[in-house]
This record gives C-alpha cells, sequence and structure tokens, in this order.
C-alpha cells in the first residue's frame, strides 16, 4: 500500500475543519460504573403441590385406541357427564400432552391442574391423543391420564369428548369449585 501524499490546502483545511484540538493525557479509561445496579427482587416460585394422593377404590381396566373414559366421584348425579359432553359447563383451558413421556406428561398435568385449580377454572380438556403408534396397540398415555385423574383430589368427574373435540383422544374434566369462589355472593344488582 503506498502511502497517499497530502496537499498542503488539504492539510490546511482539515485542521480548519475540525477546529482546536487539545491531547489526550491518558488512553486508558475505567469500565467500572459510578453506581451499582438496583438490586431485583426475587420471583417466587409457585408451590405446587401433588395432589394424586387418592387411590382408586376400583380396579381399572386397560384401554384400547377407541375405548371411552368416563368416571365420577362418588355422590355425584350420573347427568354430570350428559353434561360435559354437551359443553353445559364451557370449557376454561386445554392441555395437549401430545408427544411428552409418561412422567413428563404427568408433571405437565399436575402442574397444569394446579394452576386451573388456583385460577378458578372448572371445565377443562386434556388431549392425550389415542395412542396408535403404541405398542400392542395399548395407548400409554391415555391408560396414565385415566388412573392419574381419578387419583387426582380436585377432579369431580371426566368423559371422553365428542367427535368433534376430538373424541376418544381426549378428555373433559369437571374439577371441583376452588374455595376461594364458593363464597362470593351471586346477588345481582
Amino acid at each position: 500500500m503506498t502511502n497517499k501524499t497530502v496537499k498542503k490546502e488539504d492539510s490546511h483545511l482539515f485542521l480548519e475543519a475540525i477546529g482546536k484540538v487539545s491531547p489526550i493525557k491518558s488512553d486508558k479509561h475505567t469500565l467500572a460504573p459510578t453506581q451499582k445496579p438496583k438490586p431485583y427482587p426475587k420471583k417466587n416460585t409457585a408451590q405446587i403441590t401433588n395432589k394424586l394422593t387418592l387411590t382408586p377404590s376400583e380396579s381399572v381396566d386397560a384401554l384400547y385406541a377407541e375405548d371411552t373414559l368416563s368416571y365420577t366421584a362418588p355422590g355425584l348425579q350420573k347427568n354430570v357427564l350428559k353434561k360435559m359432553r354437551r359443553g353445559h359447563y364451557g370449557l376454561d383451558a386445554e392441555l395437549d400432552l401430545h408427544g411428552l413421556t409418561s412422567a413428563a406428561a404427568k408433571r405437565e398435568l399436575i402442574k397444569f391442574l394446579h394452576f386451573c385449580e388456583q385460577d378458578g377454572y372448572r371445565c377443562v380438556r386434556i388431549i392425550h391423543g389415542k395412542g396408535y403408534r403404541s405398542e400392542n396397540n395399548l395407548p400409554v398415555l391415555k391408560n396414565d391420564i385415566n388412573i392419574w385423574l381419578r387419583q387426582h383430589q380436585e377432579v369431580q368427574a371426566f368423559c371422553s369428548t365428542a367427535q368433534k373435540d376430538g373424541g376418544a383422544g381426549a378428555v373433559f374434566v369437571l374439577l371441583r369449585l376452588s374455595d376461594k369462589y364458593g363464597d362470593q355472593d351471586d346477588t345481582q344488582y
């Protein structure tokens, strides 16, 4: 690379354009901030309790891909299942467990039901799939969901959905109304 010669006129024009310049005494600059940053408060982690403590009173038979699920807790009317299938309760939330392992699905289910209880949700849909790709045509998640929902303290009833909502690959779950929502006045103003 060759050095470019600067004409005296150009040099004078440059010095005139930048103005008076003072030399730098030190080329080192401290990067430490003058004030410490404000601390952020720790986020409270949600304490999720495992409510899969109840033991099923009756034995649960293994289900195949097209079998439907239904369950009502003792003391609950039988027409609750009809109302759930017809959409009487309205759908508040949904969880899709497709592609998860049994352990991961259990964690997600417990978390989901915990937050549904906290938010006061009454009817939710859980999509577990039919299990066509399972060994021996015996769906893993479908059978697990059938057992776990029976063991959960907050589950009052569940049933397979109508064909348009997922059929034998999904369930509607009716949850117990949370105590914090049960004491509210229903009076009209």
